[in-house]
């Protein structure tokens, strides 16, 4: 029966998927209706982990059909959760499959945070699993013949896949097992079994001597390739060595044989027996040197009947001189077999758990669009506001309308007193002091819980520095410095908003103490207000005048201007378009996601006509401006000119003003504290991601001091002490030296330690008393892997993507009134809405 090489499974430790994936599932689809559903995915995830990985497997279909469907599982929800160390992660732990452990026992197990190693190990696993069924087949029969030729081109396919990605996969150095060097010879061997297979078959369907003598040529090269790559190499089992050499040999002698069969057909009775002679000698070597791993004692009888009756033949009635072997005609090769592709999906009967889920650049491109659509539509309202603000500006320096209102000279005209019942009815002085009183608690809230977010960080900082530098290299962590990069970058945008909040305060309060004095007196009993202002009394020949009639219906139109402008205003902010669409569309059809283009593309078309509208709602009102200041000049040339008058008008002036400027100062102090609330509630979340990954830190730092703890003790030592050794044999460089790689000899020092180089005068003092026999030992290197620090359920960061710097809409007033002749208000730092673009947008 033919012996043909199967891999042994990888085994993995348990890993927890529901917990941090439904973690990250909660925060970034909060307000998505598919919550529900993205969680009872990540459950399904974790039992279709736990049949792939976290049981024995039968040799059996049903169970390569599971790998296959966690495999392409793998595939598919990889581009669409932010996995790495410092944001989602999940640490894997696998133990080499063929057991290869360090010198002083146990087996190597490496723990990475990688889906990608994840992946590797899965499909090494698929790979493996193909091998055992096609070794498994019956191959008497047709239908077995097919399914171990199937299988074994799958191996060779995912072993070569592997060979191709884990070094990009993993950013290390990974265990022997799936090295390249492992994975391209185990790929060759079972492409090289499948090559046999095809042999085989083709020897059962009795097909033509020559094409038979061609494919076993083929896997003899096939062979004889894999051979070549391990034979040197420690990687594989080491009975694998010998069964490939065998393989080699018997696949020549098959080829020669068959080669025979055709040279005799030809008549060419000599090359039949060279050839013959050739093949016996092969079978002689297997059976000589391989034995115990191959049974040949068929194809030897074959060969022997077939070459006695030649040499019979040749001696009584041919005579044909036989050749050489070097001489003859080399035989033909014939592939029909090649790895099979590591396409996705590899189940035909795959499902994606998380179909609904767009994938993270569409979540990214999402969050980028949502900005620069925000950005547009600001820019709008912003330019719409500004218009508005100096629309509102030039008339109360005209001391319109109420200029207008005046002419009897000594009432309140009416829309001063609208403007001061509109004060009253908002709160008036009181509402605004209470507001500008919450301000600095808000302020202070928000700077200690940033202070204790980035404090949490500098201390774990320290202790993982001063650790890094008490061990050295053997404290073979990402240094926290190096992790907390993208967080302390973070910190620091959020201090540079706060600093700017702070300067928007400043402008806010400013702005207040110079309007205070004339709002508090449009907060005062209608008749105090009248006595307030200076009585005048000019003519009232100015009434039902022309000039009059031509201001108030300029004013009339100005007023039914910024009246559009709000209804457009409204409009512009409810307009929306999903671009996800557009985004997966682009994904599937190039691969990547242009974004800027096809946002630009987009809100040019959304918002085009928009635009339109607002530009030539501002020349509208450049022009009217222009009327109504000649009409007022015209208006003010006709009036009596009175120091009464004059006096009234000036102060008419500052109470509209005042009114437009507690409006705005209102609407400042409002939008103020909800910036402050709004980034409390981000700053939280900021604190809670700061606080996940220390004590994802702090799990990991314990794990590993429990090692060298344990490290630390004589009846665990790990590394090679071929430098002490050396220096003992050159003082003793007469004593025999054995080779040995059995822990007992350690007993050799009875003080503890771990590394060469930690070594002091008494550890030389007795390993020179203890060979002072003339012996002297040299352990053989080991080939040492991180250990495993297990999986730390806490994810090292929740949220997919840092915070993007939040700037002021540039140009944006925001609030109608004339601003102050001082310092402009520059508005609070504008940082997003809850999801936007901390948490991914569906």
């Amino acid at each position: 029966m033919a012996t043909f090489i199967s891999v042994p499974l990888k085994k993995s430790s348990e890993v927890d998927l529901v917990k941090p994936l439904s973690k990250f599932i909660n925060v970034a689809y909060q307000a998505s209706d598919e919550q529900g559903e993205y969680i009872r995915a990540v459950e399904e995830l974790n039992k279709l982990r736990k049949s792939a990985v976290g049981r024995p497997l039968d040799k059996h279909e049903s169970s390569l059909e599971v790998l296959l469907r966690y495999y392409d599982q793998l595939c598919a929800v990889e581009p669409k959760f932010p996995f790495s160390e410092n944001q989602l992660c999940l640490t894997f732990t696998w133990k080499d499959a063929f057991d290869k452990g360090s010198l002083f026992g146990g087996s190597v197990k490496l723990a990475l945070a990688s889906l990608g190693y994840e992946k590797t190990c899965v499909l090494f696993n698929v790979a493996a699993l193909a091998s055992q069924i096609a070794s498994e087949q019956n191959l008497d029969n047709d239908e077995g013949l097919k399914t171990a030729a199937k299988y074994y081109q799958l191996a060779s396919g995912a072993f070569g896949h592997i060979k191709d990605t884990v070094l990009s996969a993993l950013n290390r150095e990974p265990t022997m097992d799936i090295s390249p060097e492992t994975m391209g010879t185990l790929s060759t061997i079972m492409l090289a079994q499948a090559q046999e297979v095809i042999f085989l078959k083709a020897a059962s369907d009795k097909m033509k001597d020559a094409v038979i003598a061609k494919l076993a040529n083929q896997a003899a090269d096939f062979y004889g390739d894999a051979f070549k790559q391990c034979q040197y190499k420690d990687n594989l089992p080491k009975e694998v060595l010998p069964v490939l050499a065998a393989k080699h040999c018997i696949m020549q002698a098959n080829a020669e044989l068959h080669q025979s069969a055709l040279a005799k057909q030809k008549k060419r009775f000599g090359e039949e027996i060279a050839r013959l002679q050739h093949a016996a000698e092969l079978v002689k070597t297997v059976a000589s040197r391989y034995d115990e791993y191959v049974s040949v004692k068929d194809l030897s009888d074959r060969i022997n009947r077939a070459l006695t009756a030649a040499k019979k033949d040749n001696d009584f009635i041919y005579n044909d001189r036989v050749p050489e072997i070097k001489d003859l005609e080399h035989i033909g090769k014939a592939a029909l077999v090649k790895a099979s592709p590591i396409t996705t999906p590899l189940s035909q009967k795959f499902s994606d758990l998380f179909e609904k889920m767009v994938p993270m650049a569409v979540q990214q491109a999402m969050t980028i669009y949502n900005q620069r659509k925000s950005d547009f539509v600001n820019r709008l309202v912003g330019t719409m506001r500004e218009a508005t603000n100096l629309c509102n500006g030039v008339l109360a320096s005209l001391n319109l309308p109420a200029a207008l209102e005046d002419l009897s000279g000594d009432s309140i005209p009416q829309s001063i007193a609208e403007k001061a019942r509109s004060i009253v009815q908002q709160g008036g002085l009181q509402s605004i002091e209470q507001l500008i009183k919450d301000l600095p608690e808000l302020l202070t809230r928000n700077r200690e819980i940033l202070d204790e977010s980035l404090k949490m960080l500098d201390e774990e900082e320290t202790t993982d520095n001063d650790l890094r530098a008490k061990f050295n290299q053997r404290w073979n962590r990402t240094p926290s410095g190096d992790l907390y990069k993208p967080l302390r970058a973070e910190g620091a945008n959020f201090r540079s908003i706060l600093d700017k909040a702070v300067q928007a305060d400043q402008v806010v309060k400013e702005r207040y103490n110079t309007h205070c004095e004339m709002i508090a007196l449009l907060c005062k009993p209608e008749n105090e207000l009248s006595a307030a202002i200076p009585s005048a009394n000019p003519t009232k020949t100015l009434q039902g005048s022309e000039v009059v009639n031509m201001l108030r219906s300029q004013i009339t139109k100005l007023d039914e201007i910024k009246k559009e402008r709000e209804t457009l205003e409204g409009e512009v902010k409810a307009v929306t378009f999903d671009m996800s669409v557009s985004f997966l569309t682009a994904l599937a059809r190039d691969g990547a996601i242009n974004e800027e283009q096809l946002s630009s593309t987009q809100l040019e078309q959304l918002y085009g006509a928009y635009n339109q509208r607002v530009q030539a709602s501002l020349r509208t009102q450049e022009e009217l401006l222009g009327q109504v200041q000649t009409s007022h000049q015209e208006f003010s040339n006709l009036k009596q000119s009175n120091a009464e008058s004059n006096q009234r008008e000036e102060v008419l002036k500052k109470l509209a003003s005042a009114h437009d400027s507690y409006v705005e100062i209102s609407n400042n102090l409002r939008e103020g504290t909800k910036f402050y609330n709004d980034l409390t509630e981000i700053l939280l979340k900021f604190q809670n991601k700061c606080s996940d990954i220390v004590f994802a830190r702090k799990t990991e730092r314990d794990e590993l001091l429990k090692y060298e703890t344990a490290q630390n003790s004589t009846a665990a030592p790990k590394r090679c002490l071929i430098p002490v050794f050396r220096e003992l044999q050159q003082k003793h460089p007469s004593s025999p030296c054995r080779w040995t790689n059995t822990s007992a000899k350690i007993g050799l020092c009875k003080q503890p330690f771990r590394y060469p180089d930690q070594l002091n005068s008494n550890h030389i003092s007795q390993l020179n008393n203890k060979t002072s026999s003339g012996k002297c030992l040299i352990f053989f290197p080991c080939r040492y892997y991180q250990m495993p620090m297990g999986y730390n359920p806490y994810a090292y960061g929740q949220y997919n993507m840092p915070y993007m710097s939040y700037q002021a809409t540039p140009g944006q007033a925001g609030y109608p009134g004339a601003p102050p002749a001082g310092q402009p208000y520059p508005g609070y730092p504008q940082h997003p809405p809850q999801q936007q673009p901390y948490y991914p947008q569906q």
